[in-house]
């Protein structure tokens, strides 16, 4: 028998947390353990307070480390350097998702000698203070690294930090199973909510914080006409975004889901008419949901980030791509699409196939699997 090849996933967290990294090293820790002559563990945080928890989900060996806390949107915690060390030892390699400024400390401080491949999702955006401490461990981790994967060129392209590593980047886009999402039961579950079962049904899912620019998307309903907005996800800003929707007469015309669950949520993509992504900062470095609406044939309208964003929607080919922090070229997109209902139905179609060909589960972890090797 062949040697068994052992993978360390490395993470901030782990599902049942939320996000789209999480979302992530879950489908790559399942789909590569689920590989004959593959074994992987997770090594993260705990989401707050508390001690270590050792537990197995869906077959994986997952490892949250104990923590003191979240400061500067990252986890402190002294145990996690502890685990890193014991669990790289037994590693032949290191898959690290960042940014993860404490997985960069750990592992300098671990002695790992053997190989280390980065999952680079995103710059540090927002965290101005912290990189002014972070730099030096970030640089030393893309020397160190061995591959560096990306989601798409635009995250090379547009980076601060990759360009002068671009000999060690590789492509590696994120990707889903079809055949998850179009086996889930239709219902209209926005239908059901609209005021106006003939509108067009505009959807967004996300997080209700800044970078998702949900605040410009509410601007430009105000200059929609035909359409209804059904906003799925809670955050930070949701009690402000209501008021606004309330202060200028929209309560009829916008709706906020709150949390849906998953399969709820994948009816709600696949009873939509148009999906909106109207993200205002590369924060936003690829957006999964494009690909969860798309696979059931739905348009996309993205904005143009410096990001990952427009290279999965394709402008004219799949979906509209508007300026960022823009409602009136939001607002002019979202007509464009609602008033042609042909138009809606062939960027579909290409939409639904972009997934197919460029972005299925299957051959991403198989892609995955050998760049690890």
């Amino acid at each position: 028998m062949s040697k068994k090849l052992k993978i360390l996933e490395v993470n901030k967290a782990y599902y049942p947390h939320i996000g789209g990294i999480e979302t992530i090293i879950r489908q790559y820790s399942e789909a590569l353990g689920r590989l004959e002559g593959t074994e992987v563990k997770v090594l993260v945080c705990r989401d707050s307070r508390g001690r270590t928890v050792r537990e197995k989900m869906c077959g994986v060996d997952i490892t949250r480390a104990g923590s003191l806390g979240t400061y500067f949107s990252c986890p402190l915690s002294f145990s996690f350097i502890r685990y890193f060390r014991k669990m790289a030892k037994k590693a032949d390699v290191v898959h690290i998702h960042v940014p993860f400024p404490l997985a960069d400390a750990a592992l300098l401080l671990s002695g790992f000698k053997g190989k280390v491949v980065v999952s680079w999702h995103s710059d540090i955006v927002k965290q101005k203070k912290l990189m002014l401490f972070y730099k030096p461990f970030m640089r030393y981790l893309l020397k160190r690294a061995d591959t560096i994967l990306t989601a798409t060129e635009g995250h090379v392209k547009h980076s601060l930090y990759l360009p002068g590593f671009r000999e060690k980047c590789r492509v590696l886009p994120y990707g889903i199973e079809p055949g998850e999402y179009l086996s889930v039961p239709r219902r209209p579950v926005l239908a059901e909510k609209a005021s106006d079962r003939s509108c067009t049904k505009v959807f967004f899912t996300g997080r209700l914080v800044y970078y998702k620019g949900v605040d410009v998307l509410l601007k430009a309903f105000t200059m929609v006409k035909g359409c209804e907005l059904f906003i799925a996800g809670t955050g930070e800003l949701g009690d402000s975004l209501k008021k606004f929707a309330a202060a200028n007469g929209l309560g009829e015309k916008v709706h906020f889901l709150g949390f849906l669950p998953e399969k709820e949520l994948k009816q709600a993509y696949a009873d939509c008419d148009i999906f909106v992504l109207p993200s205002v900062a590369p924060s936003e470095a690829f957006g999964i949901v494009q690909l969860e609406a798309m696979v059931y044939g739905k348009p996309v309208i993205n904005t143009a980030l410096p990001s990952g964003v427009p290279y999965v929607s394709l402008d004219g080919k799949t979906g509209l791509t508007v300026p960022p922090s823009s409602p009136e070229a939001l607002a002019k997109a979202i007509n464009r699409l609602a008033e042609d209902r042909e138009l809606r139905v062939s960027l579909g179609k290409a939409a639904a196939e972009r997934v197919r060909q460029d972005f299925s589960e299957k051959q991403i972890i198989e892609r995955l699997r050998e760049l690890l090797k």
